[in-house]
């Protein structure tokens, strides 16, 4: 029995809410494909990722992680990594983001995934600027 006071009590209160609301992803299909159409393609080492103006001022995260990038907990584990690189690297551009990742995901740690993905939207940026 773990007493009052105890560390595991304390622990069980920190706030856990860190995912996205429901504002920042892209859910529906519809979605998905319109940024796969009419949406910018850059692509990465780990992933490649689709860039569409949303109308709106927040930008909003779609994950494509098929059966293809391996088992449930592979793309789980990607998508965690992905989500966790767009949580920490908002751009509030009002763009969909759709990120598909590549197999390589799989043997990266975060620090790669967050390079990667920055350097994607970094070159966005960059083209943005030279146009």
């Amino acid at each position: 029995m773990v007493a009052p006071g105890d560390s595991h009590d304390r622990v069980a209160r920190l706030p856990v809410d860190t995912g996205l609301d429901r504002h920042e992803r892209v859910r529906r299909r519809p979605e998905f494909l319109a940024a796969y159409e009419r949406g910018r393609r850059l692509s990465g080492r780990l992933m490649t990722v689709f860039l569409l103006a949303n109308g709106s001022e927040t930008d909003r995260l779609g994950i494509a992680a098929t059966r293809k990038l391996g088992n449930a907990v592979q793309r789980n584990r990607a998508k965690r990594l992905v989500r966790e690189a767009f949580r920490r690297n908002k751009l509030q551009a009002g763009l969909d983001i759709v990120v598909v990742p590549k197999r390589e995901i799989l043997a990266a740690d975060y620090v790669n995934v967050e390079a990667d993905y920055r350097a994607i939207l970094n070159r966005r940026q960059r083209r943005t600027r030279e146009a």
